[in-house]
């Protein structure tokens, strides 16, 4: 009964997404005069929410239980899982996470129902009669295409098991913290859709919109961090990025929305770059799109794509045609009325934004194109592949002097500087990476794009601080100090990458027990090979013995372990982390004469690429915190200055 639930749930939850949109549209055609329709927006966006929630939640049970009568379950999950893989098996497949996606964007609409009290009202019913008509589509693929809870007649005997590669508490939680990031985007989109609809784009929108925006790129920048950490030790390869299509279809949201967010920032602030701010929005969501296209059309070969029929992809671009195309013609039909407001010179904050968004918008660019042409030149029979000889140097030619843009801009004043004024800071930064390239050139003689790297992740390290120079750090506001701490990570993810593309040390051996190898620093002795079993897979376990420099004596384990269900074998590489970088193991197959294939790397700094990735979500999370804190005391002022006029009125 419990999937019957969920399904009922579902088909509820979609039919209030009908009514939350239909009593929307009324409400904006009659401007006021349709009595209580308007009234059932909100309690319908609410109650959709909660239903959705349900429905997931059934979804969790089911899995939990191990329930082989549901066809998902079948095919996604085994008895003998452990638990929290069990759970995770509810999203690390097509139909779960496609319920995961809705639920996610229904409680999302519910919230802002619940909260949201700034916006005109018209413009409220726009954006969640906006937020209904993309829930819609999605809740028509659940239930017409990718029924979560679809029985099996008779039961299975037992589970087909989750890819082995999900089987990791990294992933386990990677999915969830990414689809929050897509779907709040979904937001933005809503948003700006109700704002083009009710032709007020205006600061007070930007407020409201900034907060929804900065928390889905939070998640993101987590779900990207966290799915290169898992990539880097689950694979095996030793690499934390690889220009994968779907890696790639998580990197272009979060690069329209770093635009959007800073576009929204400049709006919120100094009522400009409204028309700018409104086309990220809609672009930010249709990135979120083109992934799910990607990931769930079967057009893809990937270790992340869910191997999904064409079928199912046509729907999904079906969507991504309604919304976007219904978008972009909205935007063509009100771009007259939604002008670009106050004016700024370039040699302003308001102008390093504006260069900035142009680069992180023809990054994005750079990435789509290299994503999408493989696709496309295979629909001629012409196979090619798009990889770092591309990526990295073509998109370098944006970002390294979007760095520079990004060191000096925050010294910049609103609306009109003079070069004078910020002269001796500006000279320092530029002069930084000139000496710190030709220091690191004069000693280590590395490649010239990590050279680059380093050089500008020093840059951008000292200019992330000076905008505190002279300034009380006791009455520094949150927002400002969050975007320190993000420029700070972005010097410090910058300096992880290129570091470990220009120091990183490979070594591939034979050994036997008792046979030692040195990479880089590290003195590695190969102790034993022994078999051992877990709960749902047996593995052989190296034991290695590894010294940096003829220090004390540490051991790691890599296994190479074989899945029965689904029968697959997998490498668990061991890493040995210091502060300046990672030792990482791999055990490979036997060789001749007793021997083991081992593979090691030394790669130093390595860590600084996910450190950064924590310290931008941690900016990113403290300017949140400081937004939220700066809504909440504006309305008490508000409402007590209203409620003084209102007494003395009274009196």
């Amino acid at each position: 009964m419990i999937a019957e639930l969920g399904l009922v749930a579902l088909w509820l939850a979609a039919a209030l997404a009908a009514l939350q949109l239909l009593a929307g549209l009324i409400a904006l055609r009659s401007d006021g005069e349709a009595g209580g329709v308007a009234d059932l927006v909100r309690p319908a966006a609410i109650v959709q929410g909660l239903l959705s929630g349900i429905a997931f939640l059934c979804l969790l049970l089911v899995f939990a239980r191990t329930d082989l009568s549901v066809a998902l379950v079948a095919a996604n999950s085994h008895s003998m899982k452990p638990m929290i893989f069990k759970l995770a098996g509810a999203w690390g497949n097509h139909e779960g996470s496609m319920l995961l996606w809705i639920t996610i964007m229904a409680l999302a609409g519910g919230l802002i129902a619940l909260i949201e009290r700034r916006l005109p009202e018209r413009t409220m019913l726009a954006t969640l009669a906006a937020q209904a008509f993309v829930g819609l589509g999605f809740y028509a693929f659940l239930l017409l295409s990718s029924n979560p809870f679809e029985r099996l007649n008779p039961a299975a005997q037992e589970g087909a098991g989750l890819n082995p590669l999900l089987q990791d508490i990294g992933l386990a939680f990677h999915p969830p913290t990414l689809y929050v990031g897509y779907v709040g985007l979904s937001v933005a989109f809503s948003f700006a859709v109700g704002a083009m609809l009710t032709r007020q784009v205006t600061p007070e929108f930007a407020r409201v919109m900034r907060p929804w925006v900065l928390g889905a790129w939070i998640f993101l920048t987590l779900g990207i961090t966290a799915g290169s950490y898992w990539a880097y030790y689950e694979l095996g390869w030793g690499g934390w990025w690889f220009w994968d299509p779907v890696e790639n279809a998580s990197l272009m949201p979060w690069l329209a929305a770093t635009a959007l967010l800073h576009s929204a920032s400049v709006l919120a602030a100094r009522d400009a770059l409204r028309a700018w701010t409104i086309m990220l929005g809609v672009v930010a969501f249709s990135m979120s799109m083109i992934g799910t296209f990607l990931v769930r059309s079967g057009i893809l070969t990937s270790v992340h794509a869910f191997a999904v029929d064409p079928e199912r992809g046509s729907f999904i671009l079906l969507l991504l045609a309604i919304y976007i195309g219904g978008a972009l013609t909205l935007f063509a039909m009100r771009a007259s009325t939604v002008t670009e407001g106050q004016r700024f010179s370039v040699l302003s904050r308001e102008g390093a934004l504006v260069i900035n968004n142009v680069a992180l918008s023809a990054i994005l660019g750079i990435v789509l194109l290299g994503t999408l042409y493989p696709l496309l030149t295979e629909a001629f029979d012409v196979r090619v592949s798009v990889g770092p000889p591309y990526f990295n140097p073509v998109s370098a030619i944006f970002f390294l002097p979007m760095l520079i843009v990004l060191a000096i801009g925050p010294l910049l004043r609103w609306r009109s500087d003079s070069f004078r004024r910020v002269r001796i800071p500006v000279i320092v930064l530029l002069a930084i990476p000139i000496v710190v390239a030709l220091a690191m050139w004069a000693v280590t003689g590395i490649a010239v794009l990590p050279l680059l790297g380093i050089a500008l992740a020093a840059c951008v390290a000292v200019g992330s601080f000076l905008p505190l120079w002279g300034r009380s750090l006791r009455r520094l506001p949150l927002p400002v100090w969050g975007m320190v701490i993000a420029h700070f990570g972005v010097a410090v993810s910058l300096f992880g990458m290129s570091a470990d593309s220009a120091f990183t040390q490979e070594k591939l051996v034979a050994a036997k027990p008792g046979d030692s190898a040195q990479v880089g620093p590290w003195d590695v002795t190969l102790v034993s090979v022994v078999p051992v079993a877990g709960p749902n897979w047996t593995a052989l376990d190296a034991r290695l013995s590894a010294s940096y420099r003829g220090g004390a004596v540490h051991e790691v384990g890599p296994q190479a372990r074989s899945f029965w269900a689904p029968p697959q074998e997998t490498s668990e590489s061991a890493l040995l982390t210091r502060w300046n970088g990672q030792l990482y193991a791999v055990l490979g197959g036997e060789a001749e004469g007793d021997r083991w294939q081992l593979r090691l790397w030394w790669k130093p700094f390595v860590t600084f690429v996910w450190y950064g990735g924590a310290l931008i979500a941690l900016g990113g999370l403290l300017a949140l915190i400081g937004r939220v804190a700066g809504d909440v005391k504006r309305r008490s002022v508000l409402r007590k200055a209203n409620g003084r006029r209102n007494s003395e009125a009274a009196t």
